[in-house]
């Protein structure tokens, strides 16, 4: 795809950059802030993201920048190691990331279980509504996403007695308003995206009523920038940030490759090559790794929003990386005025949106299984964290379909006088010998057995000692023979 198309497809690009930019700006903006890091920081990651993965080869219409979807888990690091160690783990999951790359691992994220992605979505998607109800009214979160939950209460409690509490709700009910009737606004109004408007429409409220409500703290885009210091190399030998960099390296690929997919599914353009688009995404992150910004993922939002504004080449989210490097350069003033609340109410939008309630539903009519998997991925993030959680999804997903593979008919004839037959089909695991030998146990005895084998297709060590060991003693006990005739 050329990075400099012909004149017609290039004024479709950059009026889609400057669409992907508007809805980018607040995004990047919130996520720092519910990361707990200043929000220069999420600019710095989605310039990044539009000016170094935006021009390299991999996908070519999706956009790349920070995402709610790490937001848990970068708030929990921040918490526990510091901010100073933030740049060194995301420039250590980037390195990671360029090797995943190069030894053409990308490809091979594509095998997780759909309903494990699903259930991780809807499990960030709690994590930021639960976190993010405390911003609402300006107040601080407990921290993991179950505590969030049941500190709800208390904070209801608290903030009906605190004016500036009421007034930062007020805020943020009206900025979710603005968010979830947007749709219902005139054609032409809504070439501006929602959370542009939102956040406008809240910030130009905020300072007509003159509300006692918190601000967005701006240091100034060098002065956040925090690069790794080569004394904190010595931290990579900590076993809980060794366990964060994988955790950011696992989800943030997992996220911007299952972003390529959806993607490419939105438009007949080229399609992605996944080992290609890891190896940007990780460069990506090296190069905010040292910044000592935030981690980058590919962003179906913005990814979407790209395509549906009529992008062509990869020069449109190039683009949006530049928009969003003048905004910080030229106009860093502006970010001071916008309220907490605001942001806050932008990603509880964003989290809800998240939630798949219908197709939990629909699973739970069809595929039951995988609405197990999905609620079981969703409820493990809730209660441990993003990456126990995403493997106790795997895990689940993995125990499913063992359980559907090990799939087993068991048939049983035989008349009053001859041998009784004994015909075992399918896949013999132990996951099935309860039921296998609860039907041997019920079999006559003092009857001679031909226990047929021949018919499965799969029968594991387990199985086969707990048959054997059924026909020899079912053999001794009777004195009567027990033919068995193993698989071929």
């Amino acid at each position: 795809m050329e990075l400099f198309p012909a004149r017609d497809i290039l004024a479709r690009d950059v009026l889609a950059s400057v669409v992907v930019f508007l809805v980018a700006l607040p995004l990047c903006i919130g996520v720092a802030v519910a990361s707990g890091v200043p929000p220069e920081l999420g600019l710095v990651t989605g310039i990044v993201g539009g000016l170094v993965a935006g021009a390299l080869p991999g996908s070519s219409l999706q956009v790349s920048g920070p995402a709610a979807g790490l937001t848990v888990l970068v708030y929990e690091a921040v918490r526990e190691h510091g901010l100073q160690i933030l740049g060194l783990v995301v420039l250590a999951t980037g390195l990671l990331q360029l090797s995943m790359g190069a030894l053409r691992l990308g490809r091979w994220f594509r095998a997780i279980s759909i309903s494990v992605v699903q259930g991780m979505l809807a499990g960030i998607g709690l994590a930021l509504v639960f976190g993010q109800a405390h911003t609402l009214f300006d107040g601080r979160s407990p921290g993991a996403p179950l505590a969030n939950l049941t500190a709800l209460p208390a904070l209801v409690a608290d903030s009906a007695r605190d004016p500036s509490a009421l007034a930062a709700g007020g805020i943020g009910a009206g900025t979710l308003l603005v968010l979830a009737c947007w749709r219902f606004v005139p054609a032409w109004l809504r070439t501006i995206p929602a959370a542009l408007a939102a956040v406008a429409l809240a910030t130009l409220a905020t300072a007509l009523l003159d509300l006692p409500v918190k601000r967005i703290e701006v240091n100034g885009l060098l002065e956040s920038l925090r690069p790794p210091a080569l004394d904190h190399l010595g931290r990579l030998a900590d076993v809980g940030i060794l366990g964060t960099i994988i955790a950011f390296a696992l989800i943030a690929s997992a996220e911007s490759l299952f972003s390529a997919a959806a993607v490419d599914r939105m438009h007949d353009g080229p399609r992605t090559r996944y080992d290609q688009e890891l190896m940007a995404q990780g460069a990506g992150n090296t190069v905010c790794g040292m910044l000592g910004a935030l981690p980058m993922t590919a962003v179906i939002v913005r990814s979407a929003t790209n395509v549906q504004a009529g992008a062509r080449t990869k020069l449109s989210r190039v683009l949006h990386g530049g928009w969003l490097l003048i905004f910080t350069v030229a106009a860093p003033a502006a970010l001071g005025v916008i309220p907490v609340t605001a942001l806050a109410a932008v990603l509880v939008h964003a989290g809800w949106k998240l939630l798949s309630p219908r197709e939990v539903g629909r699973l739970w009519r069809t595929e039951r299984g995988e609405a197990i998997v999905l609620m079981g991925t969703t409820l493990a993030i809730v209660c441990t964290n993003l990456f126990e959680g995403v493997l106790i999804g795997i895990l689940l997903a993995v125990a499913k379909t063992a359980w559907d593979v090990s799939d087993i008919h068991v048939d049983v004839r035989g008349n009053d006088e001859g041998p009784i037959e004994i015909r075992l089909t399918g896949n013999a695991t132990f996951l099935r010998l309860p039921r296998v030998l609860d039907t041997l146990e019920a079999i006559p005895h003092g009857r001679p057995v031909e226990l047929d084998l021949s018919g499965l297709r799969h029968l594991d060590h387990a199985c086969r000692t707990a048959l054997l060991s059924w026909a020899t003693q079912h053999q001794r006990r009777d004195d009567t023979p027990v033919r068995v005739s193993e698989p071929v």
